[in-house]
């Protein structure tokens, strides 16, 4: 009798010097940066896959689905902008409008470390919108709300100091900086330059009453 090689399974994890954990690691990060360069619809697999060395067949073995995948980058891209955000917002060593300050000059900094091709993971699907799964709209929204809190509360803190009225709804001024804010990357992105991130933040600023 001839003994034959069993067949490879669909889905079986890749032989690379790495365990699976990182193997899938690498696949969030690829697809963290090709999703905020161009979006989530003209991203194939292919293109994530040929960034990290992980045959096609093994992606399923990480994720059940393009969706899936999607919404795991999603996730991981809010983890990482909430800790930039808190890096920013809750340092106390400078004063609350100060910090916000502080956030727009590291974001000017970063789009123009990458030549303004990035903008923002979040502003991108939200464009996308109306054509991905329903799942993304539910996502993209409780994402911008994290963030409109994690503002508020530094507005707050300029409220408490006495910088900032003592009048104003905190929440909603948090939710009109996000709005103008995805605004500004794309304006950032379409004219590669950091001036409408400038003049955004000018702007903002000089309509809060101190």
């Amino acid at each position: 009798m001839t003994a034959h090689a069993p067949q490879p399974r669909r889905g079986r994890p890749p032989k690379l010097d790495r365990d699976q954990r990182e193997t899938r690691e690498a696949l969030l990060h690829a697809g963290m940066r090709l999703l905020t360069e161009q979006g989530f619809l003209v991203t194939g697999i292919d293109a994530v896959l040929k960034q990290v060395s992980v045959p096609k067949g093994s992606f399923y073995h990480y994720f059940p689905s393009k969706e899936a995948f999607g919404r795991a980058v999603l996730e991981r891209y809010a983890g990482y902008f909430a800790a930039k955000l808190d890096r920013w917002l809750l340092d106390e060593s400078r004063p609350p409008l100060a910090r916000l300050e502080d956030f727009v000059t590291n974001a000017r900094a970063g789009m123009a470390r990458h030549a303004f091709r990035r903008g923002c993971l979040v502003g991108n699907l939200g464009q996308e919108v109306t054509r991905l799964p329903e799942g993304f709209r539910e996502q993209l929204e409780s994402v911008l709300r994290d963030w409109q809190a994690r503002l508020a509360a530094c507005l707050r803190a300029a409220q408490a100091e006495g910088s900032l009225a003592a009048t104003l709804d905190c929440d909603e001024l948090a939710a009109f900086f996000w709005i103008g804010w995805e605004g500004a990357v794309l304006r950032a992105r379409l004219v590669q330059s950091d001036a409408p991130l400038q003049t955004f933040i000018r702007g903002f600023l000089a309509l809060l009453p101190r």
